[in-house]
């Protein structure tokens, strides 16, 4: 560019906002929608509000992507327009710490393999999850109980599934693709395997996209047997991805509410129709204790002459003398209706 030649711009437009980035003007070289910048460095401060409407994650899949980018245009006469566009991320946040995300996810399933007319025994699986919505990074604690009853030698496994649907025109596309995956022991025939709570780490991907009308990405945890010769026998329980982690005191909540089926037994004591009775003073005061208990003989007789007086006797007297007997049966029941004193008429 000649050192004196004017550069121009336009007006630049984002997200249907448009925002003027100076507002110089020159009488002798402007044209309609362009104001004329002299040579020399120039800088313009410039932001934009993303609009309150939610807005998809970024996200690139195979068949679409959601993008974000600011574009910027500076015109030249008699040359070409530079342009340069600056890509920019956007989350929409998925918070894990709503109750509905927190609820521990639960299955159960069962197979019988046939081979012509011969009929082999039962394959179950049993899995649970703690909570539905994870963040990356997180490691999920999977609790699985597997029974071969079969006459096959079987293989527990898990594996995180990432799903990604593209809606365009009427048509839908598909893409499955693996997250990450573990693998257990072989369970020979007539064998059980336990999982108390076996890790499976989340790496790092995109949050779920829910709100979308044409990209929509979701996942799921599916815990399966591998069973040579004959389908799999899986279970698949939902996941949520979020951008916001768990609170602690979520995560003490989740645990609490994924135990509670196992620590209930408390709620089938009932309690007693009537209370006992309290104690009697003479179970709980000794004669010899209250004989301690009593003024040395010894004390101080100035004190003693001060306090013998008719009050002190009294208090004395009643100081160590048992509570009345505890009675179901009100000693001065309310008088009815008929024997109560009744105001004179006037």
């Amino acid at each position: 560019m000649a050192p004196n030649s004017p550069v121009s711009f336009r007006i630049v437009t984002f997200m249907s906002s448009a925002s003027k980035l100076t507002d110089l003007k020159d009488d002798d070289n402007s044209e309609e929608g362009f104001n004329t910048i002299h040579s020399g460095r120039h800088e313009y401060a410039f932001s934009f509000e993303l609009p309150q409407t939610p807005l998809a994650t970024s996200f690139e899949g195979r068949h679409g992507s959601v993008r974000y980018w600011v574009k910027a245009e500076l015109h030249r006469p008699w040359l070409l327009p530079v342009k340069l566009k600056k890509e920019f991320t956007v989350f929409e946040h998925i918070d894990i710490n709503t109750p509905s995300l927190l609820s521990p996810q639960a299955g159960t399933k069962e197979k019988t393999l046939c081979c012509w007319f011969c009929t082999s025994g039962p394959i179950s699986l049993s899995a649970k999850i703690e909570r539905k919505g994870y963040t990356p990074g997180e490691s999920i604690q999977i609790f699985a109980e597997i029974e071969n009853c079969s006459s096959r030698m079987v293989v527990p496994k898990a594996a995180i599934y990432q799903t990604q649907a593209f809606y365009a025109k009427g048509k839908m596309k598909e893409v499955k693709q693996l997250v990450a995956n573990l693998r257990g022991e072989s369970l020979s025939s007539g064998k059980t395997d336990t999982w108390n709570g076996k890790l499976l780490k989340i790496p790092p991907v995109s949050p779920s996209i829910l709100d979308c009308s044409i990209i929509r990405v979701e996942y799921s945890l599916m815990v399966y047997v591998d069973i040579p010769g004959a389908m799999d026998l899986f279970l698949n329980l939902p996941l949520v991805i979020g951008t916001i982690p768990l609170h602690p005191f979520g995560s003490r909540t989740s645990s609490v509410s994924s135990q509670c089926s196992m620590n209930m037994n408390w709620l089938g004591l009932s309690l007693r129709e009537r209370p006992e009775a309290p104690p009697s003073y003479a179970e709980v005061v000794t004669e010899e204790q209250r004989r301690n208990n009593l003024a040395p003989v010894s004390a101080c007789d100035d004190f003693e002459r001060a306090l013998q007086g008719p009050l002190f006797a009294y208090i004395q007297e009643f100081r160590f003398l048992p509570p009345p007997l505890y009675s179901e049966i009100d000693p001065n029941p309310d008088q009815s209706a008929d024997d109560r004193p009744s105001c004179p008429s006037r």
